[in-house]
Parts: structure tokens; C-alpha cells; sequence
């Protein structure tokens, strides 16, 4: 696998030329590819070059060894070091997700639970803005259909980071693994008799796609508008400024209407199709490349969870790496590193094995 590394080697050193070039700043786009790109082999060849010079180290302190056994535990010290540069360099060699430094398009369904489940839409979204600003990212709404309590029967967001992340530390990246069933067991805000109640949500996570990433014809949709229904400003339910837009040759559709004219509308629901349309793709080449990744949500059931909050023990548990940890009120609160570092470390995991098969 190390034998890769010398080609990477070259491509950072032409990165290395492209970015001190006038024209690649000039291109926005181009120059934070080139950028996450450079960031990331800089990392490989940072560890690589260490691993390198633990090797030279070792051959010079066995020879001094050999003529003073005082050095040999020097040997042993920088064989364990030359070991750990080995499997984090191995780590870093792993093919990534191509999509791992893009920001997200985040959806939360209700589902099964009426109200209830709409509530902790509501909850789960504010768990994922409060994450994001302590990671100083912005979340902008880009669909919303509020429940009458003040949940979410649905609600769309895009969250993006503010200049270029370090290596796997992109919106997408981390918050991929929040798509799926979530869980919520307690006692319902219209639950009279206190008794605990098991309702879901679903998350649907997807990378958010520039218009280079997917090219859709206009000839292809079919716009439809249509009145604003719900909380909003004077001008809801007095113009047709909701936009449904049908991509015909997948079946797509998605529906905007929380700004207040049909072209900004039109735009965020743009953004939404991409984004699908793009998932959409990469999961279809994923299966032709034989890779068991599955899709996130296929039904908003309680049969499909990754994940389950239990508020009477104040517990949450994931079902997918055996996390579990009872402080539900803080995780709520953003504190959901833990959670997504388990998630994580173990799909590494799985990216190692296949590699060693």
C-alpha cells in the first residue's frame, strides 16, 4: 500500500505549483478543491516522511547497539513509534468517500408518533444547529413544514462550513452518519396519563452538490407552483409562490415554500434536487462496485433505527456501533462528537478489513 504514497508525493508537489498560480485563485471553486485536496495529501505526507525517519533512526541506534547495549532500549522505543506511524498512515491510505469533503443537505421527517414525532423533528434539528455552531458552521433553513405544536412535520437544511476543513472533517462527512431511523422513547407533551411513549423521526443526509457535480436539463422538470400553507409572513396564502419541481426521468420531485417569492423558492429547491440527485448517483455506483453501503432511510419506521433516545434514563444508545451513554440532555444540547467519532472508527474499521481481504 506504502508503495502508493511516492505518486502522492508528486501530486502534491504539482498541487503545490497550481496554488501559487495567479488564474487557480482566481477561480473560486477551483482553488478550494485543489486546497482540501493538498490538505489531505499533506497529512499523508507528513506521516509518511515521519515513518521514513523512524526507519533511518532504527538501523542508526541498533548499529550503536551493537557496540553499547545502553542503546538497545532506544531500538525498541522507536520500533513501537515506526508502528504507530505504520497503522496511521495505513488509516490515512484508506480511500475515502469522494464526497467526504463537501458540505450537507440535511432532511428530518415525523414519522410514525402524530404530533410527537413532529416534536422531535423539532428536538433533532436543534441537536444538529447547536453541533454545527460549535463547529462554526451555518445552517440555513431551506424548507420547512411546521406541525401545529411547533414541530416539523418536515424540515430541509443546509449546513456549510466556513472556509476549507481539515480532512474528514467536511459538514458531509461527520453528519452521514446521522441518516437513519431515530428512536425517541418518553412521555409525549399531550400525554395526559404520564405514560412513556415510542415514537420516530428520520434523517435523510446528503452531500450538497454544485452545479458542476450534477448538470440537470431544464427540459427535464416540470415546474409546478402552488400557494404557501402554514406560519409565515402576509404575503403566505395570498400568492403562489411555492414551487414543486418534478425531475422526470428519475421521478424526483421536490417542494419549496419558505421564502416569500417563487424564484428564491425555485432556487433552494434546486439545491435540494442536486443534492438528491447526486446521493442518488453515488449510491448507484457504490452498488455496481459491489460496496454494502445502504441507503439511509428507506421507510420512517421503528423497525429501521440506528439510534434511540430514551429520555426517562436520560440514555442514548447507537445500534450500529453499541455506543451508549447517559447524558441524552447534553447530546441534545450538540454534544454529539462521541457519538459521530464511534461512528467513524468504525467504518474505518470496516474499510481496513476490506482492504486486508
Amino acid at each position: 500500500m506504502f508503495d502508493a504514497v511516492e505518486g502522492l508525493v508528486a501530486e502534491h508537489g504539482e498541487l503545490e505549483g497550481r496554488l501559487g498560480a495567479p488564474e487557480t485563485h482566481a477561480d473560486a471553486r477551483l482553488s478550494k478543491k485543489l486546497n482540501t485536496r493538498y490538505s489531505e495529501l499533506s497529512a499523508i505526507i507528513g506521516v509518511y516522511r515521519d515513518w521514513l525517519t523512524f526507519g533511518e533512526d532504527i538501523e542508526a541506534a541498533r548499529e550503536l547497539a551493537a557496540e553499547d547495549e545502553a542503546f538497545a532500549d532506544e531500538v525498541d522505543a522507536l520500533v513501537v513509534r515506526r508502528n504507530e506511524a505504520e497503522e496511521k498512515l495505513r488509516r490515512l491510505l484508506v480511500p475515502r468517500d469522494p464526497s467526504d469533503d463537501k458540505d450537507a443537505i440535511l432532511e428530518v421527517k415525523s414519522g410514525e408518533g402524530g404530533e410527537e414525532s413532529a416534536l422531535f423533528a423539532g428536538d433533532l434539528l436543534r441537536m444538529y444547529s447547536r453541533y454545527a455552531e460549535q463547529l462554526g458552521w451555518k445552517v440555513e433553513i431551506l424548507d420547512a413544514n411546521e406541525s401545529d405544536l411547533g414541530g416539523y412535520k418536515s424540515v430541509t437544511v443546509a449546513i456549510k462550513a466556513k472556509g476549507t476543513p481539515e480532512p474528514g472533517q467536511a459538514p458531509y462527512a461527520l453528519l452521514k452518519f446521522e441518516g437513519g431511523v431515530h428512536r425517541v422513547q418518553r412521555v409525549p407533551a399531550t400525554e395526559s396519563q404520564g405514560r412513556i411513549h415510542t415514537s420516530a423521526a428520520g434523517v435523510l443526509v446528503m452531500p450538497e452538490a454544485e452545479q458542476v457535480d450534477v448538470v440537470v436539463d431544464e427540459n427535464d422538470l416540470r415546474i409546478d407552483v402552488f400557494r404557501s400553507s402554514g406560519p409565515g409572513g402576509q404575503s403566505v396564502n395570498t400568492t403562489d409562490s411555492a414551487v414543486r419541481i418534478t425531475h422526470i426521468p428519475t421521478g424526483t420531485v421536490v417542494s419549496c415554500q419558505n421564502e416569500k417569492s417563487q424564484l428564491q423558492n425555485k432556487e433552494q429547491a434546486m439545491r435540494i434536487l442536486r443534492a438528491r440527485l447526486l446521493a442518488a448517483a453515488e449510491e448507484a455506483a457504490a452498488a455496481e462496485a459491489g460496496d454494502a453501503r445502504r441507503s439511509q432511510v428507506r421507510t420512517v419506521d421503528r423497525s429501521e433505527r440506528i439510534r434511540t433516545y430514551n429520555f426517562p434514563e436520560n440514555r442514548i444508545s447507537d445500534h450500529r456501533t453499541g455506543y451508549k451513554s447517559y447524558n441524552l440532555d447534553q447530546v441534545l444540547n450538540g454534544d454529539l462528537a462521541p457519538i459521530i467519532a464511534s461512528c467513524v472508527d468504525a467504518d474505518l474499521e470496516s474499510r481496513l478489513a476490506a482492504l486486508d481481504t
